[in-house]
């Protein structure tokens, strides 16, 4: 009886998220403006860099990499529309192909594992751009953020 359970409620958010009905999908105020979401992950990258009171050369080196990530994340989200409206399409037949539906779910598992990926190696290389000090800060306020102390 577990195992059905589990199985149900994997089908469930399969089908959410791939129809666009749960988390990223159109809310009643459409889709996220991606210029809208640059200008703020950039107010709050400018802020942190403030606080760290980075150099010029580590703002332009870490907002190549934030622009770099934004891009490819947006291709990702741009791709990830045209699974929902396929996966809306076989729903909506009589006889929907479940082979297909698995093959949506797994392709936007890889695509966004794939984009994860790219996203610690952003990191990483952020990381190489900042001073020890720096990290230390940024290491600091993590822990205290997170009660990891």
């Amino acid at each position: 009886m577990k195992k059905k359970l589990v199985i149900a409620g994997t089908a469930v958010v399969a089908v959410t998220l791939l129809t666009g009905f749960g988390f990223g999908g159109r809310g009643h105020h459409g889709s996220p403006d991606p210029e809208r979401i640059k200008q703020m992950v950039t107010w709050k990258l400018d802020d942190k860099l403030d606080d760290l009171d980075a150099t010029e050369a580590q703002r332009s080196s870490i907002h190549a990499v934030k622009d770099r990530l934004l891009a490819e994340g947006q291709q990702l989200m741009v791709g990830q529309q045209a699974v929902r409206k396929e996966a809306l399409a076989q729903l909506e037949s009589p006889t929907p192909d479940a082979a297909k539906l698995h093959a949506l779910v797994d392709s936007r598992i890889d695509a966004f594992r794939a984009f994860a990926h790219k996203a610690t190696d952003a990191v990483l290389e952020m990381h190489r751009t900042l001073t020890p000090a720096q990290r230390q800060e940024l290491a600091t306020e993590y822990r205290e953020r997170t009660g990891q102390k």
